[in-house]
């Protein structure tokens, strides 16, 4: 094991967990759970607060601020921390109580938007709170994740690699759809590759309007957004599967009856690759790879609380769900 002197440093970037005996679909899970953050957003972070330092956009004595559901929060509170920085994370009331009280733990604010914003929703709200603090004092520094291509450049370099040595047969891959940083640094990795073989379907939830769907209520954080990622560029997305949250739920039980507890972007992820590759690719041994955000370690009073799930989805979302037949929904 690496020594290391400051948390960012460590990042777990080759685990893979095989699906197959649990699901009967060829099927390798990416882990990106693995690190002090505990989440992929590890390296969004990382990548924008380092091109910020570069530029000169961040000084001694500036505020970082930023809009997020969860793990990006949490990642860049703990970068704040190990550099010095005063970071205020923005919120709503669905971002995990655990989330909130970690960030705080690290010496970060947390302000909470209790209102959405009517047509952008709680991301609307989230974003017009950010800019009226950008607005309110020269010292507030915002990174935008939404809009910042270093985002995406994070998994561009990292990600996407990582996976193509793993599995340089790569056919298939599967990606949720949040800021879209990872679906996009991923997808232009390998649309980059000339005459590259390998598919890529983003995963997104109903009620999310990324990929131009109607707006709807969402209540797990991670995947979808009430506002489309200015980073997205839906031409390097070859299809698209929409996973509703009684889906999400039953997938992250399920994977957890076998000994896996993954966050709800997993469960998102899981399902809608499983959903395409029985619609798609029944029967044929392919080699597919879906990229799991996180743990589910900060989802216990939310995704894994009985009667949470059974308030806001009914009884029917706690039975473990069995591999999907069917696609929701595709882009083409």
């Amino acid at each position: 094991m690496p020594i290391i002197s400051t948390p960012q440093e460590f990042n777990e970037d080759d685990l893979f967990v095989d699906l197959r005996a649990m699901y009967g679909y060829p099927l390798y899970l990416k882990c990106e759970g693995f690190n002090f953050a505990g989440s992929v957003k590890l390296k969004a972070a990382s990548s924008m607060i380092d091109a910020a330092e570069r530029s000169g956009l961040l000084r001694p004595d500036s505020i970082l601020v930023e809009s997020s559901s969860g793990n990006l929060g949490m990642a860049l509170s703990m970068i704040a921390a190990a550099k010095g920085y005063r970071f205020v994370c923005v919120v709503d009331p669905r971002t995990n109580l655990s989330t909130r009280q970690v960030i705080e733990s690290l010496g970060s604010e947390v302000h909470v938007v209790t209102e959405s914003s009517g047509v952008g929703g709680f991301l609307g709200a989230r974003l017009d709170h950010v800019r009226q603090l950008c607005a309110s004092d020269p010292r507030y520094v915002w990174l935008n994740q939404h809009a910042n291509p270093n985002n995406w450049r994070a998994h561009y370099t990292t990600t996407a690699p990582a996976i193509e040595k793993q599995f340089p047969g790569l056919e298939l891959l599967f990606v949720g759809a949040g800021t879209t940083g990872t679906l996009m640094g991923c997808a232009r990795y390998f649309k980059d590759r000339p005459g590259s073989p390998v598919t890529v379907v983003g995963i997104d939830s109903v009620g999310s309007v990324t990929f131009g769907g109607p707006p709807g209520t969402r209540m797990i954080p991670g995947l979808g957004a009430g506002v489309r990622p200015a980073l997205f560029d839906e031409s390097y997305v070859d299809d698209l599967v929409l996973v509703s949250e009684t889906d999400t739920v039953r997938t992250c039980h399920t994977l957890a009856r076998g000994g896996f507890l993954f966050g709800g972007s997993t469960g998102t992820v899981v399902h809608g690759a499983l959903t395409w590759l029985a619609d798609h690719r029944p029967g044929e041994d392919v080699t597919a790879v879906a990229i799991s955000p996180d743990l589910g370690d900060r989802y216990l009073d939310t995704i894994y609380r009985a009667g949470w799930v059974r308030d806001l989805y009914g009884l029917d979302a706690l039975e473990l769900s069995a591999p999907p037949d069917t696609v929701i929904s595709g882009v083409h």
